[in-house]
């Protein structure tokens, strides 16, 4: 395989976002990172590699809950590091099949949402054993809430044919941020993590609302212009 200089791999990754919008706040500065991080991934780890590199950041989290259950609530920040290993993974898989010009967009594409889903459900179990009584309501509306918000994704996708996995500035990589700063907090915070999960799910309410009566109205819109 031919070697790319830097001017080329922008172009390349350029082209996985030619079918997606992305307007989350921290794209531009994401995007340059992903550029530096894909040139200097070693030759031996394939695309596939990393999207189990990314689901093992979700058991690192789940892990993290289950430690600091039953030993002690400072097991909380391994979470941080799971975060991160997530967005490695799951950030960097399609675009390193691009960078070495062997993409596979509907492999990827259907890959991606399996795993991100089994990622998110090892997550809402953490906070499950984490909690207990009521609260464990928001772990489980936390999941529920992100499957409704890929199913959005989803048919958008299909309505609109530009795929957008961002709700307006927060995407993927702001949600981690999020959390794992409710982690951090929830060890300084005893309990804090109970309201801030609860607070999280009923934004998340609002939000899927507000894109489900948007994606109806394009819905409508697309269906005027076929007849």
């Amino acid at each position: 395989m031919k070697s790319i200089l830097p001017q080329e791999a922008i172009e390349i990754l350029k082209a996985i976002s030619k079918d997606r919008l992305r307007t989350n706040l921290l794209k531009n500065f994401e995007q340059k990172t992903l550029v530096f991080l894909v040139q200097r991934i070693p030759p031996f780890i394939k695309p596939d590699m990393l999207t189990f590199i990314g689901f093992m950041g979700g058991l690192v989290i789940l892990l993290s809950f289950i430690l600091a259950t039953y030993i002690h609530r400072n097991y909380l920040l391994l979470g941080v590091l799971g975060f991160a290993i997530n967005w490695f993974g799951d950030s960097l898989d399609g675009r390193l099949a691009y960078y070495r010009q062997q993409p596979r967009k509907w492999y990827g594409f259907s890959l991606d949402l399996m795993v991100d889903w089994m990622s998110t459900i090892s997550i809402g179990l953490g906070y499950l054993i984490y909690t207990e009584g009521l609260w464990e309501l928001a772990g489980m509306g936390f999941v529920v809430m992100y499957g409704w918000s890929m199913i959005i994704t989803l048919i958008r996708y299909k309505v609109t044919d530009h795929y957008s996995i961002d709700a307006g500035l927060v995407g993927p990589t702001e949600v981690r941020i999020i959390i794992s700063a409710i982690l951090v907090a929830e060890v300084f915070c005893k309990n804090s993590i109970h309201y801030s999960a609860t607070a999280a799910c009923a934004i998340l309410i609002i939000i899927n609302l507000f894109h489900t009566l948007n994606l109806l109205r394009m819905a409508a819109e697309k269906d005027r212009t076929e007849r």
